[in-house]
C-alpha cells in the first residue's frame, strides 16, 4: 500500500502528527503521532503504520543525535507544553546551529507539492538536516499561512550554510509556486513581495489596517518596508 495514497488517513491518525524525511529513498524516516488523552487513536495492527514498526525506544529526529533533548515519547502521559513541543524547553532544541524555512501549501496538493520538492532531493539533501511535513488546519487570519485553506507545512531545518540554503530557496520556491506555496513569516525565504500579496486575499486591506493605526511607521522596520 503507497502511503501517499493516504495523505488524510496519515495525518487525520491523531492530534499531531509529524513525518520527518530527507527525501531520499522514498520515504519518511520517522512518524511521530501525539494524541489527545481523550482521543481515539486508530488501531496499530501488529506494531505497523503504513510500513514503519513502532519504537521501544526514544529518538531525535535528527539521525545520529540524542533523543535527551527531546520531550517525552512511547506514550508516555503529560500536559501538552510537555507533549505538543518536539523538544524539552531546557535543552537546546532541535540541532542548536541551524537555518529553518518552511512553506504552506493547501491540503489537496498535498501529495504533488511533496513530488515536487522530492524531485529536488539530491540538491536539498547535501545542505538538509531534516525536513518535517504536519497538517495545519484553516484559519481566519489575514496574513496566517493557513488563512482560508487547510494546508500541509513543509519545513526544512538545514545546516548552517547561508549562502548555499539561500541560493537554493528560490529553486524550492519555484517548485512549490504551482500550488501557491505561503512561506512562513519568521524563517528564511526569497519569496517577492509581489508574490507574497498575491498569495493572501485581505494582503491590502492589512495594508490599510497598517496605514490607519500606524500612519507615522513608529512600528515598522526595514522587513516590514520590503514585504508591505
Amino acid at each position: 500500500m503507497r502511503s501517499r495514497d493516504h495523505v488524510e488517513e496519515i495525518f487525520g491518525s491523531a492530534y499531531s502528527v509529524s513525518l520527518f524525511t530527507d527525501w531520499q529513498h522514498g520515504r519518511a524516516t520517522q512518524v511521530w503521532l501525539k494524541q489527545k488523552l481523550d482521543g481515539n487513536m486508530q488501531a496499530r495492527d501488529g506494531g505497523q503504520f503504513f510500513g514503519a514498526t513502532r519504537q521501544t525506544y526514544k529518538l531525535h529526529p535528527l539521525p545520529g543525535m540524542s533523543p535527551e533533548n527531546c520531550t517525552e515519547q512511547l506514550g508516555q502521559p503529560g500536559p501538552w507544553y510537555d507533549r505538543l513541543a518536539h523538544f524539552r524547553h531546557d535543552y537546546v532544541p532541535s540541532a542548536g546551529a541551524e537555518l529553518q524555512t518552511e512553506y504552506f501549501v493547501p491540503l489537496a496538493h498535498a501529495v504533488a507539492a511533496m513530488r515536487a520538492v522530492e524531485a529536488l532531493r539530491d540538491r536539498i539533501t547535501p545542505h538538509l538536516l531534516i525536513s518535517e511535513l504536519r497538517t495545519v488546519a484553516a484559519d481566519d487570519l489575514w496574513l496566517s499561512p493557513t488563512y482560508g485553506r487547510d494546508s500541509l507545512a513543509i519545513h526544512f531545518t538545514w545546516k548552517p550554510e547561508s549562502e548555499a540554503v539561500l541560493a537554493l530557496l528560490p529553486v524550492i520556491q519555484s517548485a512549490l509556486e504551482p500550488f501557491g506555496a505561503r512561506p512562513h513569516w519568521a524563517k528564511l525565504f526569497t519569496t517577492a513581495p509581489e508574490r507574497i500579496a498575491a498569495l493572501y486575499p485581505k494582503f491590502d486591506d492589512f495594508k490599510t489596517l497598517m496605514r490607519n493605526f500606524d500612519p507615522d511607521g513608529h512600528f515598522r522596520n526595514e522587513y516590514l518596508n520590503a514585504i508591505f
